[in-house]
């Protein structure tokens, strides 16, 4: 009888610890569970669903198609290229922007304009546009900018492009916010070799 007692009591020990591991387990399990489920909503808080303007820029062309310029004396010029243009969007959802102007500018003084029409960045991707770009600066605007002049004199000539994009990103099709993103690029061009030798945008 004692040892059936014994017995009974080894069994019951057993069973309380299975019964604990179990429970640990299951504790552990929760936990894990948890954690997962507040990592996931923090990374679709943080990342997910976390709104950034894309970047609106020109890129350097790969060569300048025309170009005619005039003295040191009587500066002026005209010129055409094809200007990348590029809206980056690092969203986790399109960027639907609507039509906006690019203003090409030399020493302050207006020289040409393109047209962007609307369309539509996709998530995680750079849109890429590429449109004929026609500048002129006339000589009789020369008293205007003296600096054109002195460029010409140093065999190049500074242009500016700027602009503002807007439009709206959607996130999981449903969660919209409107974006601007403004382009501020500078060129300097090589007049004897047509082509750019410095680029930046801000």
């Amino acid at each position: 009888m004692a040892d059936d007692k014994d017995h009974e009591a080894l069994h019951a020990m057993d069973d309380e610890e299975a019964r604990r591991k179990k429970r640990r387990k299951w504790t552990i399990g929760i936990i894990a569970f948890v954690i997962f489920q507040v990592v996931q909503g923090l990374f679709f808080v943080l990342v997910i669903m976390k709104f950034r303007s894309p970047k609106f820029r020109i890129a350097p062309p790969d060569m300048i198609q025309t170009l005619t310029v005039g003295t040191p004396a009587s500066p002026s010029f005209d010129m055409s290229f094809m200007a990348p243009i590029q809206i980056k969007n690092t969203n986790w959802g399109p960027f639907k922007y609507d039509a906006t102007t690019i203003y090409f500018t030399s020493h302050g003084v207006p020289v040409g304009q393109v047209y962007i029409p609307k369309s539509k960045a996709n998530f995680k991707s750079t849109k890429k546009i590429d449109v004929g770009v026609y500048l002129k600066l006339d000589s009789s605007n020369s008293t205007s900018n003296p600096g054109l002049g002195i460029d010409l004199s140093s065999g190049v000539i500074s242009l500016n492009s700027g602009g503002e994009i807007t439009g709206k990103v959607t996130v999981m099709f449903m969660f919209k916010k409107k974006k601007t993103s403004v382009m501020d690029c500078s060129m300097t061009i090589l007049v004897p070799a047509r082509q750019v030798l410095a680029w930046a945008c801000n």
